[in-house]
């Protein structure tokens, strides 16, 4: 065998010589593998998805058929121990019928839920409406009907009190919102991101220490229909736990439509700082992914649940909840811009 450096002449044949076409593609290790958030994803897709007719023709009808049956059987258990023993027979009718009324005062509280969350629908509506065509009469109707909205409130008793002083004071629709928003839903508005940074931080803890199988979907989706029940809270709007429903899947049927149930370099900017990602465990990676889909479905809550449009004041901005909630994850989080 001989010994010393071989020499390969690649001008004698040139089928030979390496392209750099053909060279394989570079894995970015920091990106691969990724955590997407699996949990809030699945939760997002399957608050939002409609059933299909048929569904709701097969549920609707289940419904009524077992509430017959139901009825039929209790009504039959109530006569024949009546029958039998009029005493124990009184007692549970007496039962039934206490039940019965519990029932439809749940039913009322439902429809008095759809209530409040139509009143801030319809509020919202009038107060664009008054923007766009710049009327200041539209525009301290929508005042009256927001100090309305928050007559028996204390915690926006100062707001109120301060905008009966400066209402006066505007001469334009644009001017006598802003105030409106100023003085009345700031501190709403502090309270609701409250409520998402803390629904964020629950729902990456739980994800990243639950190992069981759909453990952090399930805690994906009761984290968000809480948050989005206690946002429509702070604004007003109670709601029961249709309302909540409907509410939920009003949000997240949105977030979808815009694509903006997925993972993107603005939320994991701010928590992750590049490379991270590639350093951190797959189960800490997808908590901290599915707090950051989280806190963007609270904003978005926050949106459709405030009477008033945001005009003058800010938006809440995705990053810095982001930042606030998961950052002290880590220990620290990076400083807002």
């Amino acid at each position: 065998m001989a010994k010393g450096p071989v020499l390969f002449d690649l001008d004698a044949d040139t089928s030979v010589r390496p392209s750099v076409a053909d060279a394989p593609a570079v894995v970015d290790v920091t990106t691969q593998d990724a955590p997407q958030g699996q949990a809030m994803q699945i939760a997002a897709r399957l608050a939002a998805r409609k059933p299909s007719l048929l569904s709701r023709l097969f549920w609707g009808l289940g419904s009524v058929l077992v509430g017959a049956f139901i009825s039929l059987a209790a009504w039959t258990f109530v006569t024949d121990l009546m029958a039998r023993y009029p005493l124990l027979g009184t007692a549970m009718a007496v039962l039934l019928s206490a039940f019965l009324l519990v029932l439809a005062l749940v039913a009322l509280r439902e429809l008095a839920a759809f209530g409040r969350l139509g009143r801030l629908d319809s509020l919202r509506h009038s107060a664009v409406q008054a923007l766009a065509h710049e009327d200041l009469n539209a525009a301290r109707d929508v005042t009256d009907r927001l100090v309305l909205l928050y007559k028996g409130r204390e915690d926006t008793r100062w707001g109120r009190d301060r905008l009966a002083e400066l209402r006066t004071d505007q001469l334009d629709a644009a001017g006598l919102l802003a105030v409106a928003e100023k003085e009345v839903l700031a501190p709403l508005d502090l309270a609701a991101q409250r409520e998402v940074e803390a629904a964020a931080r629950q729902v990456a803890t739980v994800t990243a220490l639950v190992p069981l199988a759909l453990a952090d979907v399930a805690a994906a989706l009761t984290s968000n229909l809480r948050m989005i029940r206690r946002i429509a809270e702070v604004y007003g709007g109670r709601s029961g736990f249709f309302g909540s429903w409907r509410l939920t899947r009003a949000v997240l049927s949105h977030l979808i439509a815009t694509g903006a149930v997925a993972v993107g370099d603005d939320m994991l900017e701010p928590i992750l700082g590049g490379s991270l990602l590639g350093k951190l465990s797959r189960r800490f990676g997808e908590g901290l992914v599915n707090g950051a889909l989280t806190a963007r479905v609270g904003v978005a809550a926050m949106e459709v649940c405030r009477p008033l449009p945001f005009t003058s004041a800010q938006r809440p901005k995705v990053r810095s909840i982001i930042t606030r909630s998961l950052g002290g994850l880590f220990g620290k989080g990076s400083k807002e811009n």
